[in-house]
């Protein structure tokens, strides 16, 4: 379904059920960075219409994730931890050179977003299948559906404004760069710690 050369160990879990306020607070910022990340590229690029109508949406469903996560903090009396920088995605930034290139530097943030929210759903089914925490099964179970459609979303994107070969070989590679990546982590509560 996601094409992720990696798979996440089931023994993350244990960390995050013992740390759940970080994974729940970093979950939080991700929403409003994802978020942010979409009116950013309306923002940036408003001259493409048909990308600025699904990335607004996306904004707009982002934050309601943003709300539910919130919501749902306040009513259990989880304490909000501050903000973490992500190695993940700082890592993954690496994998494309900056160019002078604008369109293709567009396509390769497309691509990014595409892996950033394929390894989130991949780490919430892991979490949603193993926590100890049950209230929280059916919370992250429902996200599932939502981050398929946004990895869907970004990299069909990028299919649509650079030629699909060059873009299946990008995305190969960075699937490459990211599970050799990704196998070394699940040692912090972060969700892609």
């Amino acid at each position: 379904m996601l094409g992720l050369l990696s798979n996440t160990n089931p023994d993350w879990v244990k960390l995050v059920d013992e740390n759940l306020s970080i994974f729940i607070s970093d979950h939080l910022y991700a929403e409003q960075k994802a978020a942010s990340n979409g009116f950013s590229f309306v923002i940036q690029y408003p001259e493409r219409t048909e990308l600025i109508k699904k990335m607004g949406a996306y904004a707009l469903e982002e934050s309601e994730h943003f709300n539910w996560i919130l919501d749902y903090m306040l009513k259990n009396e989880i304490e909000l931890q501050k903000d973490q920088k992500s190695e993940y995605v700082n890592h993954l930034r690496r994998f494309f050179p900056k160019t002078k290139d604008r369109d293709d530097n567009f396509v390769n943030r497309l691509l990014l977003a595409s892996l950033i929210e394929a390894r989130s759903c991949e780490r919430f089914t892991v979490f949603s299948k193993y926590t100890k925490h049950k209230e929280l099964t059916t919370f992250y179970h429902d996200l599932i559906k939502d981050e398929v459609g946004h990895y869907k979303l970004f990299l069909n994107l990028a299919k649509v404004y650079q030629e699909k070969d060059m873009v299946t070989d990008k995305w190969q590679r960075l699937l490459i760069y990211e599970a050799n990546y990704i196998e070394k982590m699940g040692k912090t509560a972060l969700v892609h710690g």
